[in-house]
């Protein structure tokens, strides 16, 4: 019995010796500080700084709290004189911190960047060089090549014009000397059907001059303060696709399609938020205006910083398919002479393909685009409807034509892929019964090489494939030849 209870006595104290051991441990992880910013122990840290009762900060955060002080723009004297009266935190503004008042660092101006004639090249180079990738659409291209080339001209006349103003800055001038004429820009209104090239062309323009464009759709803009996108926002994604660069944005490009889809509402009781409100919206920007943009956001908010980009060196371009315009384009020409022996058959412009060459100012006004607009985009051009010939020419001689694109694929296969001169006729026959322009001609071949694409792989006998009208008119198949025939 006696063992019995010294053994009870022995468990009864090595119990308490745990329960102190245990308190003594929470009693520790009470007292353990822990720092207000990091969060980290001060058996981490070093010792706290106690700021109040109930908030501590380490020395590496304290020292990155005065490092910021003193190398921020933001006036902390005011902040720190009210906070020095209070307990704890009177470090904060030691008496021996020198701070100067913050002055405002003045915004550097950019000087754009400097533009000479031979940096620009003349209209029947840039024709050339869009000979390689666009077929046909000859007036079409002398036009933008003409328009592109007097754009930059005119860039360069008027920096010209501000190194002479600035040299004669202060000097009393001279009646006798003529005055630089300012030259006006002259923006661009493109027409054309579906499919006819006009988004291609502007693209390919952009990247032989390596400046930067911005490719907008009109559909989406509406007035400010209705849902959708704002009118600066076109201006917005060209400052992104150069690169948040001020200075190589306002000299771009802007292209804006689908400028049909603003036209004027006709018959209508509520606010024309989507048509002639945004038309009169985007006078500002066609003429030449300094204008807030938000980056990389297409809405303004307080959160969004903003730039300022002056529009009067950027080239607007417009396009637009214009539907239904060659019905006002023939009843204005059937109405000059209908009636007498030299009187015009009405019947005589229904089947002229090119019906759109003969567009005017009072057309597009009759379709619903308003004046002050048309008079912002001075040159009006049309493009030519696709013919047969032409669609056969864009599978084949463009540098990357569409032909050449499967050509390339195959070849990664050691396959040489040919296409027969009937079998490119009834691809572009098959193209203008769609009536979708170009854009018909690669859902064409896509769905004709799809079970090619997919067999050839199988086989490495196979060499050579040939393309041919039978196979394209659904009477027969391609020839396939094997390696070494």
């Amino acid at each position: 019995m006696a063992d019995n209870f010294d053994n009870n006595d022995h468990e009864v104290i090595d119990v308490s010796e745990t329960t102190d051991t245990s308190n003594e441990d929470k009693k520790k992880e009470k007292k353990e500080r822990y720092c207000s910013i990091c969060h980290r122990a001060e058996s981490v840290t070093g010792p706290l700084v106690n700021l109040t009762p109930d908030s501590y900060v380490c020395n590496d955060c304290m020292h990155k709290a005065v490092d910021f002080v003193q190398n921020s723009n933001v006036d902390f004297n005011s902040i720190f004189r009210g906070l020095s009266g209070i307990p704890g935190l009177s470090f904060l503004y030691p008496g021996n911190m020198k701070m100067e008042p913050v002055k405002e660092k003045k915004a550097e101006k950019q000087e754009n960047p400097n533009y000479s004639m031979r940096d620009i090249q003349p209209p029947h180079r840039i024709k050339a060089q869009l000979d390689r990738y666009v077929i046909g659409q000859e007036r079409a291209k002398k036009i933008i090549s003409v328009g592109v080339y007097n754009h930059y001209k005119r860039i360069v006349a008027e920096q010209e014009a501000e190194k002479q103003a600035k040299k004669d800055k202060g000097k009393i001038p001279d009646p006798n000397v003529p005055q630089p004429v300012e030259i006006q820009k002259s923006n661009m209104l493109m027409i054309g059907p579906t499919g006819s090239g006009k988004t291609y062309l502007v693209q390919t323009l952009a990247r032989l001059l390596n400046v930067p464009l911005a490719i907008t759709d009109a559909t989406s803009l509406t007035e400010a303060g209705y849902i959708g996108d704002d009118i600066e926002s076109v201006v917005s994604k060209l400052l992104a696709n150069a690169g948040n660069d001020v200075e190589r944005a306002e000299h771009g490009i802007i292209f804006i399609d689908e400028i049909d889809k603003i036209a004027k509402k006709r018959n209508m009781n509520q606010r024309d938020v989507s048509g002639e409100a945004v038309q009169q919206g985007m006078l500002k920007l066609l003429e030449g205006a300094e204008i807030e943009v938000p980056v990389g956001a297409t809405s303004k908010n307080a959160m969004v910083p903003m730039k300022t980009i002056n529009t009067k060196n950027i080239l607007f371009i417009c396009g637009g398919a214009f539907p239904d315009l060659d019905v006002i384009i023939k009843e204005r020409l059937n109405k000059r002479s209908s009636i007498g022996f030299q009187a015009d058959l009405r019947d005589k412009y229904d089947d002229d393909p090119n019906i759109l060459q003969k567009v005017a100012v009072e057309d597009l006004r009759k379709f619903g685009m308003i004046p002050e607009f048309l008079g912002r985009l001075p040159i009006i051009f049309s493009l030519e409807s696709l013919t047969e010939d032409m669609l056969v020419r864009i599978l084949k001689e463009p540098q990357n034509a569409i032909l050449r694109q499967y050509e390339a694929l195959l070849e990664l296969d050691e396959v040489k892929l040919e296409f027969a001169d009937d079998a490119l006729r009834a691809i572009a026959r098959m193209a203008l019964e769609r009536d979708t322009g170009a854009r018909a001609l690669r859902s064409i071949i896509e769905e004709f090489m799809m079970d090619i694409m997919y067999e050839i792989p199988k086989d490495d006998s196979i060499g050579r494939v040939i393309i041919t009208k039978e196979y394209i008119e659904h009477t027969g198949g391609p020839i396939i030849m094997l390696r070494g025939q």
